[in-house]
């Protein structure tokens, strides 16, 4: 099982590729669109700097190589709440040209490489109203072009409990960097890639919301699988949701494969060159990590359980930090 974590970057204050508002919460419907963000004819991007600078802390803090130059690529799919009919992402396809990559982090023991770390914009939302044969699916693009982050782990968890506790870990660092407020919603969503043995295909589930409901939905899916193993029937390559009510997953489509998607290299944005000496003060300015945090607190005598609770959460640590430096 692996995951890919979608983080909005919710501390910028424009879109990945437009002037408009990042934050569009609470927006009336389709009000936060411009003719970029709207994919209309003629209109050109415009690369927000401070979502590739928010981008590069993530992949420092988990691990990962910035390379020199970075790339974008249209990845092209129909999808009504995708109004330029691509995506703006990355794609490792001239060498390394995504934000990060390949890193690693350490989970209770467990090493979790990362394979890549991708900036990206978040497409629009689809919103169902409305109850069975009346039932119709509206489509607000307010969120379209909104900075996103991707993390893409390799299949190195070893049960449905850690990648729980790896999306907390993930909430806990983007949250203490400063770029990201992982509370709000609809801010940070998987996917899990799920197979067993014998198998014969993955399994994708797609985003799911919840850290409680991404370990359920990884349980039920690795049972469903051992189950139709046990009966000597193959699993399907397919992408599967999150039914939240009846805690199942329920079928959605068949598993699309990268050349399904024909990548094409953004050419309305240049590469960008990631200068080493930008990025050393970048990382020199970047908070104290998680971890680091929590055994310096263990080291001043807080239990650890304690400690891991105020390591993680940044408005707590400040406090907890500032009761120090007072009592000092």
């Amino acid at each position: 099982m692996g995951l890919e974590v979608h983080c909005q970057l919710t501390s910028l204050r424009s879109k990945l590729l437009c002037p408009c508002r990042a934050d569009y919460r609470g927006c009336a419907p389709n009000e936060n669109v411009c003719p970029v963000c709207a994919g209309l004819p003629g209109s050109l991007p415009r690369l927000n700097g401070g979502a590739v600078r928010a981008a590069a802390m993530i992949s420092m803090a988990l691990g990962c190589e910035v390379p020199g130059t970075v790339a974008f690529f249209r990845k092209n799919y129909f999808y009504p709440d995708l109004p330029k009919n691509f995506q703006v992402t990355q794609l490792d396809a001239y060498g390394p040209t995504c934000i990060g990559g390949p890193g690693a982090v350490e989970l209770g023991g467990r090493r979790i490489r990362i394979s890549r770390v991708q900036l990206e914009e978040d497409p629009g939302r689809i919103i169902y109203e409305g109850e069975g044969g009346h039932r119709v699916a509206l489509v607000d693009y307010n969120r379209a072009g909104t900075p996103l982050v991707e993390i893409v782990t390799e299949p190195d968890f070893g049960g449905p409990r850690e990648v729980r506790e790896f999306a907390a870990m993930l909430s806990g660092l983007v949250e203490n960097l400063g770029v990201a407020d992982p509370g709000l919603e609809g801010a940070m969503r998987a996917d899990a890639n799920v197979s067993v043995e014998g198998g014969g295909g993955m399994v994708e589930i797609k985003n799911v919301g919840s850290f409680r409901d991404l370990e359920r939905a990884v349980r039920f899916e690795v049972t469903r699988q051992e189950a139709l193993v046990s009966r000597g029937m193959a699993v399907a390559r397919e992408t599967r949701n999150w039914d939240e009510g009846r805690r199942v997953t329920t079928p959605s489509r068949s598993k699309e494969e990268a050349p399904d998607y024909r990548y094409l290299l953004e050419g309305d944005i240049p590469w960008v060159r990631m200068d080493a000496g930008a990025l050393d003060r970048l990382r020199a300015g970047m908070p104290e990590d998680v971890g680091s945090k929590r055994r310096r607190y263990e080291a001043m005598g807080v239990p650890a359980q304690v400690a891991g609770v105020l390591s993680s959460d940044r408005f707590y640590s400040g406090l907890f930090e500032g009761a120090q430096t007072g009592a000092n």
